[in-house]
């Protein structure tokens, strides 16, 4: 089994680490415009299996072509790019999953699901943690009820060590960390879709042994949940877990215009406030403290008569300054696994199709277990 991974950033490196791991991996392509830096993540996490390429990926053509030699990709770039590189990988004829993060970008995806189907592809947008594990999570409770009324979905990215005023460091890309925090968000409300602006619902939370968290809404988390589920489910909405009172503070930033784009200008420049506030974001809030991912999905419904409530929890900590993220490997693992099962004919569909469609939730968690990543599920009856 072949497999690329496009991207040699934080969870591309970790996608290395997972596939060069595994028995049936013979070998993994790691492309990227920097050469230099895939060459060490293919000597530091790839073992004898990474094959470093040069790739821009804005070039679908080339993408195109490169990709021929493989039976699947993992786009971990920044979200615009992976439209061209869900044609390259159809026009290739290799199986194809991203780490998505944009509704706008899945749904230019979905509609290449006639060509995916006649080039015998298999492609699945957003499939690294939310949106990703989450959704694959809430059809496994659909498949657990008979009926489904409610799935709440709380997922965080933390550090263990919180440093204000803030309380938060950059586990993933600043650009993504804005659009969450600045589109609007998808929900179901009395089985129908309904948009809600980000920022707001803040409501309090706890788990074991961290103790106070607020969640609020954010864009992109329920990604194709909301289609999936329209007038099957009666609500289902997505909340990011922070320490308490980040939200009032990130969301006055943007309030006065952060996260414009709009260029100003200056005495002797112009320059978008966007592109300096993730240039702030980057130099202040990465810092190298160990992290930890939060995930809490609560699903209600019936099932023979009674009313149910399954609740699914993670809580995946980064072990030491020298190992893999808890953000990396939650997010980059998934991908890797989805990525595995298409080649190996564990997802049959052909076309492109949201995961929670399309892949057996049995299969994914018993990966997600080999992995350690350490996923609890509890019912009882309400």
């Amino acid at each position: 089994m072949k497999i690329a991974v496009i991207g040699a950033g934080l969870m591309g490196r970790a996608a290395v680490y997972d596939l060069a791991s595994k028995d049936d991996i013979e070998k993994v392509g790691i492309f990227d415009i920097n050469l230099d830096l895939a060459r060490e993540i293919g000597s530091k996490y790839g073992s004898s299996k990474a094959e470093p390429v040069w790739l821009d990926a804005s070039d679908e053509k080339a993408a195109a072509e490169i990709l021929k030699d493989y039976d699947a990709a993992i786009s971990c770039v920044t979200y615009k790019y992976n439209p061209g590189l869900t044609k390259a990988a159809i026009s290739a004829g290799c199986h194809f999953v991203d780490l998505g993060g944009n509704n706008d970008v899945v749904n230019t995806q979905l509609s290449m699901n006639s060509e995916a189907i006649s080039a015998g592809v298999t492609v699945i947008p957003d499939s690294g943690l939310a949106p990703g594990m989450v959704s694959i999570l809430a059809k496994d409770a659909t498949n657990k009820l008979d009926k489904t009324t409610s799935i709440k979905i709380r997922v965080g990215g933390l550090p263990q060590s919180p440093r204000p005023p803030l309380n938060y460091q950059m586990v993933f890309s600043a650009e993504g960390l804005i659009n969450e925090y600045w589109e609007p968000c998808l929900i179901l409300e009395n089985g129908k879709k309904k948009t809600v602006n980000p920022m707001t619902g803040v409501e309090p939370l706890e788990f074991d042994g961290i103790g106070e968290l607020e969640a609020f809404y954010t864009s992109g988390g329920t990604s194709t949940l909301p289609d999936s589920f329209e007038d099957e489910i009666d609500f289902l909405d997505y909340k990011t877990i922070r320490y308490p009172g980040h939200c009032r503070l990130f969301k006055t930033m943007l309030e006065i215009g952060l996260a414009s784009k709009q260029k100003l200008k200056l005495s002797h420049s112009e320059v978008a406030p966007r592109e300096l506030f993730k240039a702030v974001l980057d130099n202040s809030l990465t810092y190298d403290g160990l992290d930890m991912v939060l995930v809490r999905l609560v699903a209600e419904g019936q099932r023979d008569g009674k009313n149910i409530q399954l609740t699914y929890e993670i809580l995946d900590r980064q072990e030491s300054s020298t190992s893999l993220t808890a953000m990396m490997r939650t997010t980059a693992f998934p991908a890797a696994i989805l990525a595995r099962m298409a080649v190996r004919g564990e997802i049959t569909a052909r076309g492109c199709k949201p995961q929670e469609l399309i892949v057996n939730p049995a299969i994914f968690i018993a990966e997600l277990r080999k992995r350690n990543i350490n996923l609890e599920i509890k019912e009882k009856d309400i």
